[in-house]
């Protein structure tokens, strides 16, 4: 009987606990290794360019050190696209709120840009996945609520689906893994092009 082979290491290049999560829930064990990369100073002409500039450079960043070396890496960013413009993370409370206030009723576009860099052979793929978001019209007073407790000042978008503002978002239209942060099947169609399957990782 042929010894069995150890998975090949997949490290997360993101601090992101709901990145994380998906994963683990998919049967991967992934490390995490923070980029460090300062998201403010890229830029790109639309929302679904930034995302994937964002993406590549976490991915390229964590790509690139020792500690990765003969790792499968990933990288993500997610931003949501509302009036053509992106909207990451709120600076601060005050942002937060009127950030819900103008996003109440209408209906975003969360871009998630996905990088996939194979350290033994130095081959990357990319791609970003988007997912259609129409959300509800919490009260003025849910929406203090909402922004008192912290959540929207840490997530793209100042929402997720996988916490409290989830009620206030009436439907989407996509993957919802890729709101929360990372889209499991791109992901599994990134590892093809790279002739690896998703089962071949799992824990």
């Amino acid at each position: 009987m042929a010894p069995m082979t150890a998975p090949r290491r997949l490290v997360l290049a993101s601090a992101s606990p709901a990145r994380l999560g998906l994963l683990r829930q998919a049967g991967l064990a992934p490390e995490v290794i923070v980029s460090g990369v300062d998201e403010d100073a890229l830029t790109a002409p639309t929302p679904a360019e930034l995302a994937l500039v964002l993406a590549e450079a976490k991915a390229a960043v964590v790509a690139a050190l020792p500690e990765a070396a003969g790792a499968l890496v990933i990288g993500c960013d997610s931003v949501l696209e509302l009036d053509g413009q992106a909207l990451g993370k709120p600076a601060d409370a005050e942002e937060a709120t009127a950030r819900w206030k103008s996003m109440r009723g209408r209906t975003g576009i969360l871009r998630t840009g996905h990088s996939l860099t194979d350290t033994t052979t130095g081959r990357t793929v990319s791609r970003t996945a988007s997912t259609t978001v129409r959300f509800g019209e919490p009260t003025d007073a849910e929406v203090a609520a909402y922004v008192a407790s912290g959540e929207p000042l840490h997530v793209a978008g100042a929402f997720t689906l996988d916490g409290r503002s989830a009620p206030f978002v009436e439907s989407i239209e996509g993957d919802p893994g890729n709101v929360i942060g990372l889209s499991l099947p791109l992901l599994r169609r990134l590892l093809g092009e790279l002739g690896i399957a998703i089962t071949d990782l799992w824990a």
